[in-house]
């Protein structure tokens, strides 16, 4: 087998050259555009953070800028979610939103790059109201993204807390490397398809369960297990079915996650200590001392997803939108990859190496 397949999964093939972002699978470290995620998450707005990676690719230069861009294009957005929510009645939240996603215009007057980064969570609120029966409320262009998106959720204001803790969130998962979302939205965006249609790609990407779908599953988990005392006996028997332990384990890294504990001081920090963090890590420490007893040669860490279930639940999200969050939270770093992807002019075109049969000469 050529070493360039490796294991037919693109490990370790460099793909891209980027400015964006790192992942240090061995380090546990997560560099966004020259700062480590400790550095920004609490510290930096989603907009400071957008306008980081965006910079060089577009105009808008600086946190506020960002922030009244965003807000304008919230606005525009909406009335896209109005004409195309009775048709997304019947699917999933993030079936709804790949079809809203796909009714915005790759050429349009707002910005591509900040139309599609506005409208996701416009459209990710309207679906879920519509969901409660509900009717969509309307952007406030004077908030920031995360305040705006919880406060459409639920129809009014929200405490600074939670606000703020979303924030963290988005902030958190705004961008990771050549994840699979990133490398379906620059795959499309080096055929010159534009923005839109380039982040539909990497949405599309983001709704397998192997990516971004687990968050959810990990509150189904918690709700089976039920009991700090019942966690290590329930997480066995799940492994001796050969179930899959949501939450933990990571294709890139070896070691913990630097998200996850990012996102463990918020779920802490939300409902005054009324959410589930202390059956989270009473879950956390059976599951780790049972992973690294019976997976000796494959490590397996908490990741992401863990903390973020209890962060989106705290924060009264249905956890069949979670994906959808996700999405609201990483399409600032799609959009980012795709303008960086537009710069090149490249064409991605890699090879397959054909293991079917050969052409038999006739008799």
């Amino acid at each position: 087998m050529s070493p360039a397949i490796n294991s037919l999964g693109l490990d370790d093939v460099v793909a891209a050259e980027t400015v964006l972002s790192h992942v240090d699978g061995e380090a546990g470290r997560l560099i966004i555009r020259g700062y480590d995620l400790d550095e920004l998450a609490g510290r930096w707005s989603y907009e400071a953070v957008a306008g980081l990676l965006w910079s060089g690719f577009a105009p808008e230069d600086g946190e506020a800028a960002v922030r009244a861009a965003l807000g304008r294009a919230r606005v525009a957005a909406f009335d896209t979610a109005l004409a195309l929510l009775p048709q997304a009645k019947a699917l999933s939240p993030v079936e709804g939103l790949r079809l809203l996603l796909a009714a915005l215009p790759d050429a349009s007057p707002v910005p591509a790059h900040v139309l599609a980064t506005a409208a996701v969570p416009v459209f990710a609120a309207a679906i879920v109201r519509q969901g409660r029966g509900l009717a969509p409320v309307p952007p406030d262009a004077t908030l920031g993204q995360a305040e705006d998106f919880l406060r459409m959720v639920r129809g009014e204001a929200v405490p600074a807390a939670h606000a703020r803790a979303l924030d963290i969130y988005m902030v958190t998962v705004i961008d990771h490397g050549l994840n699979a979302s990133t490398f379906a939205a620059r795959v499309v965006a080096a055929t010159r398809a534009g923005m839109a249609s380039s982040v539909v790609a990497g949405l599309c990407a983001l709704k397998g369960p192997l990516h971004g779908g687990a968050p959810g599953p990990v509150l189904d988990m918690f709700d089976a297990i039920g009991t700090e005392a019942a966690a290590g006996a329930w997480l066995g028997d799940a492994l001796d079915r050969g179930e899959r332990l949501m939450g933990f384990g990571h294709r890139v890294y070896k070691v913990r996650d630097p998200r996850a504990d990012v996102l463990k001081t918020v779920a802490a920090s939300l409902k005054g200590g009324g959410n589930r963090v202390r059956l989270a890590e009473a879950v956390e420490a059976a599951a780790l001392d049972l992973l690294k007893a019976r997976k000796q040669t494959k490590p397996l860490q908490t990741n992401v997803e863990f903390y973020t279930a209890l962060v989106l639940e705290a924060l009264e999200l249905p956890r069949e939108a979670f994906t959808a969050v996700f999405a609201a939270g990483r399409v600032a770093g799609w959009a980012a990859h795709v303008m960086e992807q537009e710069q090149t002019g490249r064409l991605i075109r890699p090879q397959s190496r054909y293991v079917g049969p050969l052409p038999r000469r006739a008799a």
